[in-house]
């Protein structure tokens, strides 16, 4: 039960980060460009890099991995994750993998966001 709420702070920590750096980065350089998430993304991308190396070559706890990697940058970005999976799938041999990893996540998201915007226009 305590993995739950260790989820749960992290989760909490990550939302409110997001929201206050994607308020701040788009109140400053404007929306003309998804500033906000892209820092966002990549910054996260780099984090859950750096976090998941630093606690595979340690023995901390579990619930470090409860809280930073699932937790604060699950909730910050998902996009973190996407990109760390391609990575472990290059670093593994597994280049064309990692390749249309990338090539579909991209397509395949736009497509599901055009998707999912001429859905919701049928309700509104």
């Amino acid at each position: 039960m305590l993995k739950y709420l260790v989820v749960g702070i992290g989760g909490f920590l990550g939302a409110i980060a997001r929201y206050m750096l994607g308020t701040y980065l788009g109140s400053r350089y404007g929306v003309r460009f998804p500033y906000g998430t892209f820092v966002i993304n990549v910054s996260g991308a780099l984090l859950i890099g750096f976090i998941l190396t630093i606690l595979s070559r340690t023995t901390a706890s579990q619930y470090w991995r409860y809280l930073i990697p699932i937790g604060f940058i699950g909730a910050y970005t998902t996009f973190s994750t996407f990109e760390y999976e391609t990575l472990r799938a290059v670093q593994d041999g597994q280049v064309i993998t990692g390749l249309l990893n990338v090539a579909l996540s991209v397509i395949v998201g736009f497509a599901a966001v055009w998707a999912g915007a001429v859905i919701g226009r049928v309700f509104v």
